[in-house]
């Protein structure tokens, strides 16, 4: 038998031959604490020695690499204080000199003796051939390193441990484990022309040959998705088979009653979205389903439809939301859509009652909470919209049967699973072993590209709203440079629309820091901006660091005209309805995500007449550039999600939103969308045939190694 992930992690570093305490702090810091890590930690790029340059044959002016031994260092400071490294390097055929400006650390790194890759471009200075601030990797010393392909790793300056040490560890590592035990079935490694986990882990660190380390890490990148497409499957297999929940009735008269009141008529994908989440809860297992939809698709109407669903059969129904503001603005809106509906009761001489919608956030006061449980309990309150305090309050729902969560990536997994918890069947085990569970829809505005909804929300249903309502028209957006004439005329176009009787917002920068300097940055920009481009017109401020009793009056405010432009921070980037808003300037738009402006653009164009989005920026990087172009290129916030994924990358993306997500250390999205769909077939094609891995136990201790005990229960036999 070959050794195992497991095995590999449970070794220590220091049991490799010269990893002293010092060195294995210093590893540490790269996030190598076992020889599974240290395999892991995988070659950035790679050096071919036979696509060399010899420094006898470069031209003044040409870009190249050469390797080359450092012969002589020296390091002192300039007149002007600065820190000038210069060395002597030689490869065979010739000498060049090296220089280094304000680099002092490369004293210690270029030690005479040492061997280097040095790409730069050739330069003719004081009659010499030299090369000034090249990029260098260090290859070791001279007859450490042989072989063509030399693998360059990740470093870190202040972990202070180079590539060489690196290669030496690795190498040892692989020499000590010999044969890894591949839990990836042979059949399934024929049919998909893989390499066997032995020669992946060699060719990856020892390529001999340009092809084997490709080869390898396509092979490593199927093992990623393979054990997340494992997890996701099995938790909804484990889900749909274990779980008990409510079968709520599709024929009541609210929903019916509800969309003839629309003012609009619901889109073709409001209705399939509809009849999919209909289905669901109709069904006696608990709905599991991401609605997701472009900014102003139209989400709160479906998922007010699936909490009217349960209120019509006697059920109760829970909203919740990130941030305050967001949940006083679902609760306006739902407010609005629900006036002069009413259920039937026996409380009152008519025999029936308006549907009742209540708030709860950590603004609601003690007295507040009491009187809200008590309704609670009477059955007098159909719907709650609130913050966290919906999960962590003591308010009890004794009937809840419908949960919607709002941008669910804000959430975690035991939050959601607090919320279930509220349901009659009460608090159960993590095999969701109680009563049944109310029916649970999660939505996010922030549209997910098809890849990364695979890996991020791979144990959902799901469901999608790409077709704009009626009435929404496409916001002009531009990119504004830091010219005073062209900044000048997009403030000009907003004082047009003030004057027209509009809105607009001023969305101030992101601060590096805490939200007291973002705060901070907020109001001396809103007071400059009143005291010169918008003087004379009525400016409010809104930030986080605002009590949120505040926070909602300014919003009140802004809503009912009172204010004609609101300078915010990215408080405002989801949920804010105002639909008199026209115009949206966003100061330093370079500094935002794609997706964060989406959102941000998504706040005007609400009403139906014409919008503009004035990107103010001065991109420094090739990213930058790309981002704001795409914005100015389209307003399909799908289109954006995929762009913004090519641009950024999926762990810059998502960030942690979900365990093991940022674990991939070699798969990329979008680009790696066909390996992902390849892992998902082959989960699906094992677990079909051994759904608790009893025959496949590394990968099931893999799985649980990779998304902890948020799994651990789905394959113990």
């Amino acid at each position: 038998m070959g050794k195992t992930l497991r095995e590999l992690k449970e070794i220590p570093i220091t049991r490799l031959t010269g990893v002293t305490p010092r060195l294995e702090e210093r590893l540490g810091m790269l996030g190598i604490k076992n020889v599974l890590d240290l395999i892991e930690h995988y070659p950035r790029r790679y050096l071919d020695r036979t696509k060399k340059s010899d420094i006898a044959d470069l031209r003044v002016g040409e870009e190249a690499t050469v390797y080359a031994e450092v012969r002589k260092m020296t390091s002192r400071r300039t007149r002007q204080g600065r820190a000038l490294v210069e060395t002597i390097v030689y490869d065979g055929t010739s000498y060049l000199y090296v220089t280094f400006f304000n680099q002092p650390w490369r004293a210690q790194q270029l030690t005479t003796g040492t061997e280097a890759a040095f790409f730069g471009k050739l330069e003719h200075y004081r009659g010499k051939h030299q090369m000034t601030n090249p990029a260098v990797d260090v290859l070791g010393r001279i007859g450490e390193k042989t072989g063509v392909i030399v693998p360059i790793y990740p470093q870190s300056g202040k972990a202070d441990v180079s590539t060489w040490q690196l290669q030496k560890f690795v190498a040892e590592a692989l020499r000590r484990a010999r044969d890894f035990d591949d839990p990836v079935p042979a059949e399934v490694r024929a049919r998909l022309g893989l390499a066997d986990r032995t020669r992946a882990y060699n060719g990856i660190h020892e390529p001999e040959v340009e092809a084997d380390h490709f080869r390898a890490a396509h092979r490593l990148k199927f093992d990623e998705f393979l054990r997340m497409q494992l997890g996701l499957v099995a938790r909804k297999r484990a889900f749909e088979e274990r779980r008990v929940g409510l079968a709520h009735r599709l024929d009541g008269p609210l929903v019916p009653a509800f969309h003839a009141r629309l003012p609009f008529a619901l889109t073709g994908d409001q209705q399939q979205a509809i009849a999919e989440i209909g289905a669901d809860l109709a069904a006696p297992r608990p709905m599991h389903r991401l609605l997701q939809g472009d900014v102003g698709s139209g989400k709160t109407v479906v998922a007010l439809t699936a909490l009217l669903t349960g209120v019509q059969g006697g059920y109760q129904g829970a909203l919740m939301a990130p941030t305050e503001v967001l949940a006083e603005q679902h609760h306006l809106s739902i407010s609005g859509f629900l006036d002069g509906l009413t259920v039937s009761s026996e409380a009152t001489l008519m025999g029936e009652r308006p549907v009742r919608v209540e708030l709860l956030t950590n603004r609601t006061g003690a007295a507040g909470r009491r009187k809200l449980s008590a309704a609670l309990a009477a059955g007098e309150v159909d719907i709650v919209v609130g913050t966290h305090a919906l999960i962590y309050d003591s308010v009890a729902f004794p009937a809840l049967g419908v949960a919607v969560i709002d941008e669910q990536h804000r959430f975690g997994v035991e939050q959601r699973a607090l919320l279930r918890a509220k349901g009659p069947g009460g608090a159960g085990g993590g095999d969701g072993s109680a009563g049944p569970e109310p029916d649970v829809l999660v939505m996010t505005a922030t549209p997910i590209p098809r890849t990364a909804a695979m890996l991020i929300y791979g144990d959902l249903d799901k469901s999608e709203l790409r077709e704009m309502p009626p009435g929404r028209t496409p916001i002009t957006t531009e990119v504004i440079p830091p010219s005073p004439l062209e900044r000048a005329g997009a403030y000009r176009r907003l004082r047009e629309q003030v004057a027209a009787g509009r809105q607009a917002y001023v969305v101030c920068p992101l601060v590096e820091g805490s939200e007291k300097v973002e705060a901070k940055a907020a109001t001396e920009e809103a007071e400059r901006l009143e005291a010169e481009e918008l003087t004379g017109l009525k400016v409010g401020l809104l930030h986080g660091q605002m009590a949120p009793a505040d926070k909602e009056a300014t919003m009140a405010r802004f809503r009912e005209g009172l204010i004609d432009v609101l300078v915010a921070t990215t408080v405002i980037e989801v949920g804010v309805d105002v639909p008199n808003a026209t115009v949206m300037v966003v100061e330093d738009a370079d500094r935002f995500g794609l997706s964060q402006l989406h959102q941000l653009r998504g706040r005007v164009g609400r009403g139906g007449g014409e919008s503009w989005c004035f990107l103010f920026a001065d991109p420094q990087t090739p990213e930058a550039e790309a981002r704001l172009q795409a914005m100015a290129d389209s307003t399909d916030g799908f289109l954006l999600a995929e762009r913004d994924l090519e641009i950024r990358g999926a762990g810059e993306v998502f960030g942690e939103r979900q365990a093991g997500f940022t674990d991939l250390k070699l798969g990329r999205i979008p680009r790696d969308e066909p390996v992902v769909i390849e892992a998902r077939r082959v989960a699906e094609e094992i677990l079909d045939a051994d759904p608790g891995l009893a025959a496949h136990r590394q990968l099931a201790d893999e799985v649980e190694d990779l998304l902890g005990d948020d799994v651990e229960f789905l394959f113990k036999s």
